[in-house]
């Protein structure tokens, strides 16, 4: 089994690791009624798939 030579410090392990994860920008997109939504929730028209689901505010 190969056995590296010398420590890999805490820097260089860290900044290999360091573009995993992070934050992600939310999904959105302007549906049918010119809304901008979210993906899997309901638009600020109280539309969700192109159907009336709750009041609109």
């Amino acid at each position: 089994m190969a056995v590296p030579t010398h420590k890999t410090s805490k820097a260089k392990k860290r900044s290999r690791r360091g573009g995993r994860g992070g934050i992600q920008t939310p999904a959105i997109h302007m549906n049918e009624n010119g809304v901008y939504v979210r993906n899997h929730h309901v638009a600020a028209d109280g539309t969700y798939n192109g159907k009336q689901v709750v009041e609109a505010k």
